[in-house]
Order: C-alpha cells, then structure tokens, then sequence
C-alpha cells in the first residue's frame, strides 16, 4: 500500500487521474452485459430485408433499359462501320492510287479495331443470355 501511495504522489496529479481512470474502466469491462436475445432474430431479419428491398430499388433507378441498349449499340455500329469505310478508303488509295496516306490509314485502323473491340464486349455483356 505504501508503494503504491508513492507512486502517486510521485507522478503528477494528471497522471494519478490517468491511472485510476484506467483501472476503473478495465473493471467495468469484466462485467457481463445480458442482451435480449428474444427479439434479436426478427429484428434483424427485418433491418436485412429492408437492406435488400433499398439495394434493389437502387439498382433499379441505375439500371438502361433494352431500349437505351439498343441504341448504344447501333450508334457504335454506325460509327464502327463509317471507320471501317475510311479505312478502307485510304487503304485503296494507297495501294491503288499510290498516295501517301499510312500515317492517317494506320490511325484508323487502329480506332476501327478498337471500337471493334468495345462493340463486341458490350454486345457479349449487355445481351448474351448468362
């Protein structure tokens, strides 16, 4: 007891408070705490449904109708195809005509397999029956 007495009277009072707070907190936490475990089934139950019936009206408020799917696709088409046109074009006109046009005949090439691309993914995603 007189060790403990001089180790307060030691330190400064900010500390001894520190100390006692801590002890008497770790005391607290050894009592048991008793939770009513009839209602703890039903209420969560009801908090998960409620969880779900938001997460699907949310995806529903995100989700693009056929409709919208459609017409993205068919833009990317439209635009796919007039690419594929030029770049054809200046394919002839390189090799038939003899102009200098690799460069920008190079460039298209490489948007028109790339949008290619995306126009396949998003078909495969967007309307393949998983």
């Amino acid at each position: 007891m007189l060790q403990t007495t001089m180790i307060f009277f030691k330190t400064s009072l900010l500390r001894s408070v520190g100390i006692i707070l801590v002890a008497s907190l770790s005391i607290l936490s050894v009592f048991p705490v008793y939770a009513d475990d009839a209602s703890k089934g039903t209420d969560s139950a009801q908090i998960m449904q409620e969880f779900n019936k938001q997460h699907i009206e949310a995806e529903r408020a995100k989700s693009i109708t056929d409709k919208d799917k459609q017409r993205i696709m068919f833009l990317l088409g439209s635009v796919l195809i007039t690419l594929v046109l030029i770049t054809g074009g200046l394919g002839i006109a390189m090799g038939v005509y003899g102009k200098p046009v690799f460069v920008p005949h190079m460039i298209f090439a490489g948007l028109s397999v790339t949008l290619a691309f995306v126009h396949a993914i998003v078909g495969i995603v967007w309307f393949y029956p998983f």
